[in-house]
């Protein structure tokens, strides 16, 4: 049976450094989101041995319901993943990650972000339009489960850095 969505204010949303303890609910997050999840392993390697990378959790309640990640290099950030719990889709906590993830690369330097989304994927792409984001080219293929086209975009950050205030 299908759990019922969770309706809770964003203003409730905690979002934190993600660390190896949250890994087994970051993967019930990857597992509802994704056709071709990371491992448990990929996540824990990113936090262990990835000196370029940054992820985030955003917590309900004392629930992880999504969280992000990038890899921050020179002046540039590279969206990994963003995801949220399908429970929690639909109140804007997408929105209020990625926020927090755009301030994240600003406070370390970068002055770009990009990120490659799935080309059927108009909620994902409406949402990174917000934040500046533009097409800029497609990866034919990129994805492994259907072949699907992945659209690169990119934002430059330095013009959005008024609206995250």
């Amino acid at each position: 049976m299908e759990q019922a969505k969770q309706s809770v204010s964003s203003d409730m949303a905690v979002i934190r450094q993600m660390r190896i303890q949250d890994i087994p609910q970051v993967m019930n997050v990857e597992h509802a989101s994704f056709t071709v999840p990371w491992t448990s392993e990929a996540f824990t390697n990113e936090l262990n041995n990835n000196r370029f990378a940054c992820y985030l959790v955003l917590e309900m309640d004392r629930r992880i319901a999504g969280y992000a990640g990038m890899w921050t290099i020179v002046d540039e950030a590279h969206v990994t993943n963003i995801a949220i719990h399908p429970d929690y889709r639909g109140q804007g906590l997408g929105e209020k990650l990625l926020a927090a993830l755009v301030k994240q690369a600003m406070s370390l330097g970068t002055q770009k972000m990009t990120l490659e989304v799935r080309e059927s994927n108009e909620i994902a792409q409406r949402l990174y339009r917000k934040f500046g984001f533009e097409p800029a080219g497609v990866r034919k293929g990129y994805y492994t489960d259907n072949q699907e086209d992945a659209v690169i975009m990119w934002s430059d950050l330095l013009k959005w850095s008024a609206h995250l205030s």
